[in-house]
């Protein structure tokens, strides 16, 4: 359903920049004002939880920009996750401006939907480097960085743990079992599993083709082997303080007390504190175990961003208003009303993002994510393989076996 914004409304109290700093103009903003009264009609694509906030974004932008034409802005509710099927289905009529997930952006820009971003270095030098190589392909920015939070870290309830225990799964796990409680994470998601190996020296990615995989989990030589991976997989799958499950059932182990703690997302910080109240607490990854070493879990990481459709008929105001979506003011008023990680530099410096556990726990598992950048056959080779550990080896494969399948899977053309 289309919900159009009023045509008219009342100049807010404190107009901002376009930019969201003050005494600082884009290069858009610029530009020469466009020519005479006009009538600019846009269509806005953004997550259906954030219309009250974008309703409110968009009457400060109509606001600022008064007199200078007509504005017929309408929103409508499209999942930032299934963006781009949506646009695809009939790009020069789609939305003007949409918010869509980072892992899309290959195909958008390959699909002709998006451009390169004119004002790129103002929009480099406000935004996080991460968030910037989110929104780019090739060192060419092709959209604005909307959010830096779509990752995972550790949420932890500080009643059973303190803050040097909270370093190692291994303890983590034992404390868990000692209490008669579990420590959770889904393994029936490669994302997840993903942080056993991705700071083993073992390697998995996009190649360059933008559709096939290459992966190397199998590997039989180096520091880490694939089988020493999968033999620390076997001993946590088998600890008693451990358990394997979904997003639903990590918040239903917390909040009837099974959970003490599990490898999660910001998305439900509010219900995990709630549960846990002054318990609650959040913080990076821990190490654990694997070929005798610590092995510090790694983490993919996921941002938001904002796109401007390549078929636009009006282009330039389209640019604007993504702009403005994205600039400071707006990514801290976000933060403030869905509780998002901002990417813009400053917003993600205040000490009101500082101080939320959650957030602060996810800039600094940070250090140790990389963008998720997986063709499509990586997701059920590594359920299979996860379901096989998880059962305690029903399938009768060697490890080695086991691995070579899975990624022959991954990297199946």
């Amino acid at each position: 359903m289309k919900r159009k914004m009023k045509l008219w409304l009342p100049a807010l109290i404190l107009a901002v920049s376009l930019s969201g700093c003050q005494g600082t103009k884009s290069a858009l903003s610029q530009e020469e004002p466009l020519s005479g009264p006009q009538t600019v009609s846009l269509t806005v694509w953004g997550a259906e939880e954030d219309e009250a906030l974008l309703e409110q974004i968009i009457d400060g932008f109509q606001a600022t920009y008064r007199g200078q034409a007509d504005f017929q802005i309408t929103y409508q509710p499209q999942s930032e996750s299934s963006c781009t099927n949506a646009l695809m289905a009939d790009l020069e009529n789609a939305a003007d401006v949409f918010a869509f997930a980072d892992d899309q952006l290959n195909t958008l820009v390959a699909a002709g939907a998006l451009e390169p971003v004119e004002n790129a270095e103002h929009v480099k030098g406000t935004n996080l480097s991460e968030a910037v190589l989110a929104a780019s392909v090739n060192n060419t920015l092709y959209a604005l960085p909307l959010t830096a939070d779509n990752g995972y870290f550790l949420y932890y309830d500080k009643r059973y743990f303190s803050s040097e225990d909270i370093t190692s799964l291994d303890r983590m796990l034992d404390i868990a079992a000692e209490n008669g409680k579990k420590i959770s994470m889904e393994w029936s998601s490669g994302w997840y599993v993903y942080s056993l190996f991705g700071n083993t020296g073992l390697t998995v990615g996009l190649n360059d083709d933008g559709i096939t995989n290459y992966c190397t989990w199998n590997a039989t030589d180096g520091v880490i082997k694939g089988t020493d991976v999968a033999r620390a997989m076997q001993a946590i799958a088998e600890h008693p303080g451990f358990v394997s499950t979904d997003d639903a059932g990590f918040l239903e182990g917390v909040k009837d007390g099974t959970i003490i703690a599990g490898v999660n997302g910001v998305w439900n910080a509010v219900a995990v504190e709630e549960a846990w109240g002054n318990g609650f607490g959040a913080a990076k990854l821990p190490s654990y175990t694997c070929a005798g070493q610590q092995v510090q879990m790694a983490s993919f990481s996921g941002y938001k961003l904002i796109g401007v459709n390549a078929y636009s008929k009006q282009r330039e105001w389209a640019a604007k208003l993504a702009e403005w979506i994205t600039n400071e003011e707006n990514q801290k008023l976000r933060f403030q009303m869905r509780g998002q990680g901002p990417s813009n530099t400053n917003a993600a410096a205040s000490k009101e993002v500082q101080n939320a556990p959650a957030i602060a726990a996810l800039l600094e598992q940070s250090e140790f994510s990389c963008l998720q950048r997986i063709g499509g056959n990586f997701w059920e080779p590594v359920t299979a393989f996860t379901a096989d550990i998880l059962s305690g080896n029903s399938s009768g494969y060697s490890l080695q076996e086991q691995l070579d399948t899975m990624v022959e899977g991954i990297v199946a053309p």
